[in-house]
């Protein structure tokens, strides 16, 4: 492979052009630990050409809190050298067991495991500051003791901001608090050993040093980090391993296997390991609420409240703009929502909004600034957080400054629609939705047509979550789609599946119009409001002819806006019933398409032991039509129809039993919601 070849696999950006390259390393001299010095030639670290940063060390200072902006005294990544042929060599050959890493026994993979420790002695740092040694060792580490791994981390305790912030080895420490928040649970119930791997298996008599455990190294590491919390946040590649530390630190879910956009690592990061044989740290733990040591939670309030204190207010709006340090910044404001400090005065969050919470007063500057902060690709999404975390008192304020009166502007603007989205779904109360409704029911039709429909689900998701608005919104979807007369409201359902106003549906060939994925997923929120906010869409379904309907479930989109009525909690049994008899004699063909087969199953899911029975006798008379098809087969296993055909009262037994088990859930939670419910009646009464 060709220069050019190699320098397309390194992580990160390349430093430059070549001649600033050569100045860069020219003037760069770096001096290391007597205990870390490398028996091969000098090496000076790629340069970092993530420009200019705003944050300097202050060598020289006493207060450890306080920066200069000296670019003499700016600190350079680790480098310790190149790391030795044979080595590299080594565990080149040792990668390919790594990537796929099949051992005969446990035995076995733990001796590999001492050996490439045992190999890599006293380079440890030089590895992680290599691009191939560092991917070496995040894959190493997958399949290390948990005391291998604390050793690790503890080595590079002596030089942890210049790793930090290195291109190569920042990942490197990623890797190893991913697994330290697996092992923090473990370490709470004693289950970590002191011992290396293996040392009971072979009998190692030798006295083995102690090791830190997680929750000291973690601290360690927070104390460290702290007093440059700031430099490290504009850091590109130091931010994304504040992000995983602050996660792990609260104990929250830090990769959601779920939602892949809710993954802490980027799409370039995820795109690199797979490329290169790397798996992600799919431990279960890593998704869920981890219990955390007091110790932990105490380091990380005051962390908090450091950083709260020491980032001053010019320092905390440029993050609010800045591609690196916004998604830290964002972090940090979730969890001081959490800890109830998120809108004291002269908090972060005060700071980024230049003093709104503790003086909402007109301010021009303050105006300006934000007004630009919703149209900016960066601030948008910090703007998009603020309105999920904000009080209704603050939600109100910043509604009725920035965006009342400019919805359907900013509605239409390709990135501040996004925070209109939010402002939105996020709305506090019954009041404030009204109120947002009541502005952009004008501009509903524009939305629909103009590729915003976006903004009108969100809408809809806070009538769902306030269980209210029904009226309001569907007022304002019969105006969008032009509808006015009762008999035209008959048509909605098409409107929506197709999105056109109903003048153009009334005109156009019917079995020439796409169903809009966007239109699909507003039916099926309609179908979600609360009380009868349903009944307009079924209408509009059983005013439609059958055979059309059922041409609807073989569609990638019209089959979810089917599946979705058949699923909805908020629509009776009785209407479902109907829906189900339209489909009757057609089971078999649904079953054996690829998507009427997820029908059958919503069907038999909601259908008694006689309709079930009915949808049975109709696949086994066709069950070689049925059989044939790769979705058939699923269908029938879901259905049980080989135990039915051997033993129809074992099978009748069974669906009696889960019938029975699930009417007894249905009761539990509908007992423990009537409380709630006569409560919020008592509220009304004593309010009139």
């Amino acid at each position: 492979m060709g220069e050019d070849g190699k320098r397309k696999t390194r992580r990160g950006k390349r430093g430059g052009d070549a001649k600033k390259q050569k100045d860069i390393e020219a003037s760069t001299e770096t001096v290391l630990p007597a205990s870390l010095t490398a028996p091969s030639t000098e090496y000076t670290a790629p340069p970092m050409d993530s420009g200019d940063s705003l944050f300097y060390f202050d060598t020289g200072s006493k207060d450890e809190n306080t920066m200069n902006v000296d670019k003499e005294d700016k600190i350079s990544p680790a480098s310790y050298g190149l790391v030795n042929p044979d080595l590299q060599s080594y565990l080149k050959n040792c990668e390919t067991m790594l990537d796929d890493p099949k051992f005969e026994s446990i035995e076995d993979r733990i001796i590999f495991v001492n050996n490439v420790y045992e190999e890599m002695k006293g380079f440890e740092l030089q590895l992680t500051t290599d691009h191939e040694g560092s991917r070496i060792l995040e894959k190493l580490f997958r399949i290390s003791s948990e005391y291998q791994i604390r050793r690790f981390f503890s080595l590079m305790r002596e030089d942890t901001i210049r790793l930090v912030i290195h291109r190569f080895s920042s990942h490197t420490i990623q890797t190893l608090l991913f697994l330290s928040a697996v092992a923090l649970e473990r370490e709470a119930h004693g289950e970590t050993s002191d011992l290396a791997a293996g040392a009971e298996i072979e009998g190692e008599d030798e006295v083995r040093t102690k090791m830190p455990t997680f929750e000291e190294l973690l601290l360690e590491l927070v104390n460290t980090l702290t007093p440059q919390w700031a430099f490290l946040m504009a850091n590109e590649y130091a931010s994304h391993i504040l992000r995983v530390l602050l996660l792990v630190l609260a104990g929250n879910p830090i990769e959601d296997q779920s939602n892949p956009k809710n993954s802490i690592k980027s799409k370039r990061s995820a795109k690199y390991v797979e490329d290169r044989n790397g798996e992600p740290i799919n431990h279960p733990s890593l998704s869920i609420q981890r219990k955390i040591p007091d110790s932990l939670t105490e380091a990380l309030d005051q962390l908090l409240k450091t950083t709260d204190s020491s980032i001053n207010d010019l320092v905390a709006r440029g993050f609010t703009t800045s591609r690196v340090g916004s998604p830290v910044l964002q972090q940090m404001l979730v969890l001081q929502s959490k800890k109830g400090t998120l809108e004291q005065p002269g908090s972060l969050l005060d700071k980024c909004l230049l003093n709104l919470v503790s003086d909402p007063t007109e301010n021009a500057r303050r105006d300006s600034a934000l007004k630009l902060m919703i149209d900016d690709i960066v601030g948008s999404h910090f703007l998009q957080k603020v309105m999920e975390l904000a009080s209704p008192k603050l939600l109100q304020t910043l509604f009725e400054r920035y965006f009342c009166g400019r919805l359907s502007v900013l509605s239409m603007h390709p990135i501040s629609n996004f925070v209109v989205q939010s402002l939105l779904s996020n709305a506090k109360n019954e009041r404030q939705l009204k109120t947002m409704i009541a502005e952009i029911q004008p501009s509903v039709g524009t939305l629909l047509f103009k590729q915003r429909p976006g903004v009108v689900r969100a809408l809809l998701d806070s009538c769902i979550r306030l269980r209210a608005g029904s009226v309001e919104i569907m007022n304002a979807l019969y105006s969008g789609l032009g509808i006015s007369a009762l008999d035209e409201r008959k048509e909605l359902i098409n409107l929506l599946a197709f999105l056109m106003p109903y003048k153009e549906f009334v005109n156009a060939d019917y079995d020439q119009l796409p169903f809009r994925i966007q239109g699909s997923l507003i039916i099926q929120l309609v179908l979600q409001l609360p009380g009868d906010g349903h009944e307009p869409i079924m209408n509009s379904f059983f005013a439609q002819a059958p055979d059309r309907m059922y041409s609807w479930c073989k569609d990638p989109s019209g089959s979810r806006i089917i599946e979705a009525i058949i699923s909805s909690e908020h629509i009776p049994l009785a209407t479902k019933r109907q829906v189900l008899d339209q489909y009757s004699n057609k089971y078999a063909d649904l079953a054996i398409n690829k998507y009427g087969s997820h029908i059958v199953d919503a069907c038999w899911k909601v259908s008694d032991m006689p309709y079930k029975e009915k949808i049975m006798i109709e696949l086994i008379q066709r069950e070689m039509l049925v059989q044939d098809s790769p979705f058939g087969r699923i269908v029938m296993r879901n259905c049980r129809v080989e135990q039915y055909k051997r033993r129809a009262d074992e099978w009748r037994e069974r669906e009696r039993s889960l019938q029975k088990g699930k009417r007894m859930f249905k009761d539990i939670f509908d007992s423990s919601s009537t409380p709630n419910k006569r409560s919020d009646k008592k509220s009304k009464k004593s309010k009139k």
